[in-house]
């Protein structure tokens, strides 16, 4: 799952991922049923998760791999400092999947850009 390695799950739960083996996990995942509330909107909770990928290309390859998967790709970015490609969660959570513009520190580029950035 996007370059994360399974370690562990209870069936039917909870699964458990590590991005470098470095830690126990760095991601759990829980299954809280289908009957479960959806948040309203504006809410407070967890809105955004971003997940550092090693270059464009993973980017890229994520890109394509979740379009193939039906994923709906809810838009992309270049923030100067980065690229990014966002969607949704089945829970609504917005997922941003990045990857750092190399070079990016020598540039003293803005983090707060948005411009158009095509994942294709």
């Amino acid at each position: 799952m996007l370059g994360f390695k399974k370690v562990g799950e209870i069936p039917g739960r909870m699964a458990f991922f590590t991005a470098t083996g470095a830690n126990h996990h760095d991601l759990a995942v829980m299954s809280v049923g289908a009957d479960a509330p959806t948040p309203p909107p504006n809410a407070v909770g967890l809105y955004h998760v971003a997940i550092r990928l090693p270059s464009d290309e993973h980017v890229r390859k994520a890109y394509h791999a979740l379009v193939e998967a039906g994923a709906r790709i809810e838009g992309s970015s270049d923030h100067g400092v980065s690229h990014s490609l966002y969607l949704r969660d089945p829970d609504g959570i917005e997922l941003e999947l990045y990857a750092d513009v190399p070079g990016w520190q020598e540039t003293g580029g803005e983090v707060s850009t948005i411009r158009p950035w095509d994942p294709r």
